[in-house]
């Protein structure tokens, strides 16, 4: 599949894609707030693009110079497992080196929720580079959030993910 990542906004691409993904995002409101977060411009947007159209979503917040948040990031249910979570990920991280981040964190649902559609997503953050740093009750839902991080360094600068 051929993906082009560019910075851009689509909050109905971003419902669309979240309400397509019930086994993560299954609560209006937090897909409302996710809807909200991609118009707001305190966050990054990228949005991968195929042939047919938009097909992923991925939204960062630069909390300090040197370290960045992978808000939220979603793929199209049937553009799943063809690189295009790995294409936004790269892009993002590309752009924050670039940009002198040095730290890009990501928080998901920890291990010690048995969940297998989360374990696939702590698989696919680990496969892009992310680490494991410490698991919290109660931080952004009342389970346990595993905060992953990535440092960002001259190699991340040099990619050209499209």
């Amino acid at each position: 599949m051929t993906i082009e990542v560019v910075e851009g906004r689509s909050a109905s691409d971003t419902r669309r894609i979240l309400e397509a993904l019930p086994d993560w995002f299954c609560d209006p409101a937090a897909i409302d707030n996710y809807v909200e977060a991609t118009d707001d411009p305190r966050y990054e947007s990228m949005v991968a693009i195929s042939p047919t159209g938009p097909v992923g979503i991925a939204l960062s917040r630069r909390h300090f110079h040197e370290a960045a948040e992978l808000h939220l990031i979603a793929v199209d249910p049937g553009a799943r497992r063809s690189g295009v979570g790995r294409s936004l990920v790269e892009r993002v991280a590309s752009v924050l080196a670039a940009d002198g981040c040095s730290l890009l964190s990501v928080h998901t649902v920890g291990p010690s929720f048995q969940n297998e559609p989360y374990a696939h997503t702590r698989a696919f953050y680990r496969s892009v580079g992310f680490t494991p740093l410490e698991e919290h009750d109660g931080l952004d839902w009342p389970g346990p959030t595993l905060i992953l991080v990535r440092p960002l360094q001259a190699a991340d600068r040099e990619e050209d993910v499209r």
